[in-house]
């Protein structure tokens, strides 16, 4: 059974310290049915050529049918999101800030910008910094909603800043849900084998480690090749708030 459990700047501590902060009498303008952050790995043991598959993948799913179709089912008619890349301690970067997706023209436009940006690191992976900056991301947020969701991506464990399950269980703690997608190497990491290739294997560290909440669960995908077409079926059931057991790809 699943356990269903950036930089971080002075937002994220604010929400540490007086939790998060109460909304009321929103506006239209202000409502989504689902929060979404998207955090994608960029450490240095995602090469060039898997950097480019995985950015693919999350353009290419933004706009499938499926998952526009899944973003506007909801009442208010849209989620909101937000895509971040991230590597070491202290190198978190939004490159896709809070953004209404309603209509099949808003998915196009994040796709596109997600396709233009430049890779801004290649560092080491700190997972514990990633959720932190998240956290601070979902704090200053412009929307609410009933849900709000920490979507990790990654090839590795923990290997900078703190520790993840002190992340994990603060973020958990404020009610938010950590989801991951595991991205297997066929090929452990010549220089830190067991950074790709942990005791008892990758999904196996995220299930312990990285995912918590209400619903949590993570999906594994065999390779990079392999992530496009997971991780549609993985927003999908997301936002549609259906929990799914792991899934192998």
């Amino acid at each position: 059974m699943l356990r269903c459990m950036a930089t971080i700047g002075l937002g994220f501590l604010m929400v540490a310290a007086v939790g998060w902060p109460e909304r009321t009498a929103l506006g239209d303008d202000e409502r989504a049915d689902l929060l979404l952050v998207l955090a994608a790995d960029v450490s240095r043991s995602v090469d060039d050529r898997k950097f480019q598959l995985q950015r693919e993948g999350y353009a290419t799913a933004i706009v499938d049918p499926r998952v526009v179709r899944a973003m506007t089912a909801g009442p208010a008619g849209r989620i909101a999101l937000c895509f971040l890349e991230w590597a070491s301690d202290g190198e978190q970067v939004t490159i896709i800030d809070w953004t209404a997706v309603g209509s099949e023209a808003d998915a196009q436009a994040v796709s596109k910008q997600i396709r233009e940006a430049p890779r801004a690191f290649m560092g080491r992976t700190s997972i514990s910094a990633a959720i932190d900056y998240s956290m601070t991301v979902l704090a200053h947020s412009p929307f609410a909603g009933p849900r709000r969701i920490i979507d990790v991506s990654g090839d590795g464990t923990n290997n900078s800043g703190r520790p993840v399950t002190a992340a994990r269980d603060a973020a958990v703690a404020e009610g938010v849900t950590i989801n991951g997608l595991v991205i297997l190497s066929e090929v452990p990491l010549p220089t830190n084998p067991m950074h790709t290739h942990p005791p008892g294997g990758l999904t196996a560290y995220y299930e312990n480690n990285v995912i918590g909440g209400p619903g949590a669960f993570v999906v594994e995908a065999g390779s990079f090749e392999a992530f496009g077409q997971l991780l549609v079926s993985k927003l999908v059931k997301e936002i549609a708030e259906h929990p799914i057991a792991r899934r192998r790809g």
